[in-house]
């Protein structure tokens, strides 16, 4: 009788917590209106965009995230978004100033074809990586790579996706492998592969990749003719990089 009395407070004290819980919460987000998302990854349009403690301008604002920044969006609430933010913050941010990313959107370009791009569409570091892989290829007497614009995008989502997640690996556990990835974005390509690096610096990650067989295979694959590249920050390694190459 004693430990069916114990098993019962627990229980009674944890159905009371979570009624508690849920209580708070729907007091600060209002939980009835919460709506869930098809997609998992939104682009920030604004120049600079104010990450709020909750779904209106009234709360304090607690992240600021900038233009072109890929952040991790959970759930709606009427015209604001559930997010996280780089730094593991969570907030809410206006819905306005996210371009939801997703495969077979509208976003992901044309569908079954991907566009090619110069590099001025490349940050710093991912023209440094990319300068520093064709010159690689040069040395050994290959073609150098082109920029794919999708694969690009492709490329920045799935290291975005290793920091957000905290893993790294080619298997994703938002995309799955990177072929399914790519498919799932609907490029087209003949053959394919991924890199993957974390390193403080762009000239230590590429270093690191040609003294690698596997990566220095991806990198000399005659067989590859466009690439997109993804760098992002992150706390332990320093950058993340993504390198993806297809072949058309």
């Amino acid at each position: 009788m004693l430990i069916k009395r114990k098993i019962f407070i627990s229980i009674s004290i944890s159905i009371f917590i979570i009624m508690i819980l849920f209580m708070i919460f729907s007091k600060v987000f209002g939980m009835k209106n919460y709506y869930k998302v098809d997609f998992s990854t939104g682009l920030v349009t604004a120049t600079n965009l104010n990450v709020r403690s909750g779904p209106g301008t009234n709360y304090e604002i607690v992240a600021t995230v900038k233009k072109n920044e890929y952040i991790r969006v959970f759930a709606g609430i009427g015209d604001w978004y559930i997010v996280q933010v780089e730094g593991d913050y969570i907030g809410a941010v206006s819905k306005k100033y996210i371009k939801p990313i997703y495969p077979g959107s509208s976003n992901t370009g044309n569908s079954g074809s991907s566009t090619t791009s110069t590099t001025s569409n490349l940050t710093d570091d991912e023209k440094e990586v990319f300068n520093l892989i064709n010159v690689q290829r040069k040395n050994n007497g290959l073609s150098e790579l082109k920029i794919d614009s999708e694969v690009q995008r492709v490329a920045r989502i799935k290291a975005q996706d290793m920091n957000d997640n905290n893993y790294f690996a080619h298997e994703s556990p938002t995309y799955g492998s990177p072929f399914q990835m790519l498919n799932s974005f609907k490029i087209s390509y003949k053959t394919a592969g991924e890199n993957i690096a974390g390193n403080s610096s762009n000239s230590g990650a590429v270093t690191a990749w040609m003294n690698s067989s596997g990566h220095r295979a991806n990198i000399l694959n005659s067989s590859y003719n466009y690439t997109g590249i993804g760098v992002v920050s992150n706390s332990k390694y320093g950058k993340l990089y993504v390198q993806m190459f297809i072949g058309k």
